[in-house]
C-alpha cells in the first residue's frame, strides 16, 4: 500500500467515524425529546428517568463528536496529534454510564408510589425507542471494532447499557399497562431487573474506564502487535539484535519505538534499512501512526567469521555453495585470540539451484560478521545477500581456515 492510498483510507475512516458520532448525538437528542413527551403524557417516573438518561446521553454524544473532531488535528503545540482525546472521551462516557447506574439504583431503592397512566401509544413508542437504540448500538460497535475506534466502541457499549435500562422501563410500563402487580421476596419484577442492569452497568463502565485510563497512562499496546513488530524487525537480515521494543496506544492509533543493532556501518544504507522496516511495520500492523527505530552499528572486537570447508572442517572449499560444511571462528581482534570454532553442516549443498544464496542466508541467521572464501563473493548471489545483511566478505589465499584466521589475527586483510 503506497502512502497516498494509506492517507486516503485513513481520511475515509475518519469521515465514517465522524458521521456515526454525529448521528449518535442526533439519535440521543431525538430519543430524549420523544421520551420527554411520553413522560409528560403518562406521568410515569420510569419514563421520566429514561428521558433524563437519554438527555445525558445526548450531551455525552455531543462531547464525543466534538472530541473526535479535535483528536484528528495536529498543531504546533501537539505535533503528534490529539488522538488521546478519544480515550479521554471514553473515560467521560464511562462516568456517564455510572451516572445512569446510580439513577437506576435510585429507582430500585425508591420505586414510584403512584401508578402511571400507560396507554398503548406510550407502550409502542417505547418499543420503537428501545429498538432504535439497539440497532444503532450494534452498528456503532461493529464499525468501532472494524476501525479500532475507542469512540465508537464506547458509544456502542453505552447503547447496550441503554437498551437494557430501556427494557427495564419497558417491562415496568408493560406490567402497568396489563395491570400486573406481584412481588418476589418483597421485590417487584422491575426492581429485580434493575438490580441485574446495575451489575451490567458496573461491568461495562469499569471496562471502558480501565481501557481509557490504560491508554492515558501510556500502558503498552497488546503483546500480539508487539510480537508481530519484533518478527518484522528480526526478519531484516541487517538487524543483528533488537535491544528494546515498546509501544503505546493513542486513540485508535499505535506508536512503536525500537532500538536495534545493525551490521551496517554505512549511515545512508542503515537509514534506508530502518526506513524499510518502519514501512513494513505500518503496512503489516493496522493503525500504526508512527514507528521510530533508533539504530547503531555494532562496535565489538569479537567477530564471527565463516568459511566454506570440506568435511575435515578446515580445508577451504573452492565452491562456496557446494561446501559440505561451514566453520565459524569466533575471534577477538584486540586480544588476538580465538574464543572458539564451530563446524556446521551446509543443508543446501545438494540443491540444484540457488544453493549459494540459500547458504548465505543460512549463515546470516547464524549472526556472522564476515564470510571468507577463496573466490570473490561481492559480485555473486551470496555476495549480494551478505551485502544487504551488512556482512563483510573477504577473499583469502590460504588453503585452510586455520591459516587464514592466523593471518587475520596478526595482519588483518582489507575486506572485499
Amino acid at each position: 500500500m503506497d502512502e497516498s492510498t494509506e492517507h486516503t483510507d485513513l481520511a475515509q475512516e475518519n469521515r465514517q467515524i465522524s458521521r456515526i458520532a454525529f448521528w449518535a448525538f442526533a439519535l440521543n437528542l431525538l430519543l430524549a425529546l420523544v421520551k420527554g413527551w411520553l413522560a409528560y403524557t403518562s406521568s410515569s417516573l420510569a419514563v421520566t428517568a429514561g428521558a433524563i438518561d437519554s438527555l445525558t446521553d445526548s450531551i455525552a454524544s455531543l462531547a464525543v463528536f466534538a472530541g473526535f473532531l479535535l483528536s484528528t488535528r495536529k498543531t504546533q503545540k501537539f505535533p503528534l496529534g490529539l488522538y488521546k482525546v478519544e480515550n479521554l472521551i471514553s473515560v467521560i462516557i464511562a462516568l456517564f454510564i455510572f451516572f445512569a447506574g446510580f439513577e437506576i439504583a435510585g429507582r430500585m431503592i425508591n420505586p414510584p408510589e403512584k401508578a402511571p397512566d400507560i396507554t398503548l401509544s406510550v407502550l409502542l413508542w417505547m418499543v420503537v425507542c428501545t429498538a432504535a437504540t439497539f440497532l444503532f448500538g450494534k452498528y456503532a460497535l461493529y464499525i468501532g471494532k472494524k476501525t479500532g475506534s475507542p469512540t465508537l466502541i464506547s458509544e456502542g457499549r453505552h447503547r447496550e447499557v441503554d437498551v437494557v435500562s430501556s427494557l427495564v422501563v419497558l417491562a415496568s410500563i408493560v406490567l402497568n399497562y396489563y395491570q400486573i402487580d406481584f412481588q418476589f421476596m418483597n421485590l417487584t419484577i422491575d426492581r429485580i431487573a434493575a438490580l441485574l442492569v446495575l451489575v451490567f452497568i458496573v461491568q461495562a463502565g469499569w471496562e471502558l474506564l480501565s481501557d481509557g485510563m490504560r491508554v492515558l497512562l501510556d500502558a503498552s499496546i497488546d503483546y500480539t502487535a508487539l510480537d508481530k513488530a519484533r518478527e518484522i524487525i528480526e526478519k531484516e537480515p541487517a538487524v543483528k539484535q533488537v535491544n528494546s521494543l515498546v509501544g503505546r496506544n493513542a486513540g485508535r492509533f499505535r506508536f512503536i519505538n525500537a532500538e536495534v543493532e545493525l551490521r551496517i556501518d554505512n549511515f545512508r544504507k542503515a537509514h534506508d534499512i530502518v526506513h524499510r522496516i518502519e514501512e513494513n511495520i505500518k503496512n503489516e500492523i493496522s493503525h500504526v501512526e508512527r514507528v521510530n527505530i533508533y539504530y547503531a552499528p555494532i562496535e565489538s572486537a569479537v567477530r564471527l567469521i565463516a568459511f566454506p570447508v570440506l568435511k575435515d572442517g578446515d580445508a577451504i572449499c573452492e565452491h562456496f555453495g557446494e561446501a559440505p560444511n561451514f566453520v565459524i571462528w569466533r575471534i577477538d581482534i584486540e586480544k588476538k585470540s580465538v574464543d572458539r570454532k564451530t563446524v556446521i553442516e551446509n543443508p543446501f549443498s545438494q540443491e540444484e539451484k540457488g544453493k549459494g544464496i540459500r547458504a548465505a542466508r543460512y549463515l546470516v541467521e547464524q549472526n556472522i560478521d564476515m564470510a571468507a572464501a577463496r573466490k570473490k563473493l561481492d559480485l555473486s548471489g551470496p555476495g549480494y545477500v551478505f551485502s544487504d545483511a551488512g556482512v563483510e566478505t573477504l577473499k583469502v589465499t590460504e588453503k585452510t581456515a586455520s591459516e587464514a584466521v592466523e593471518r587475520l589475527l596478526f595482519q588483518p586483510a582489507p575486506h572485499k
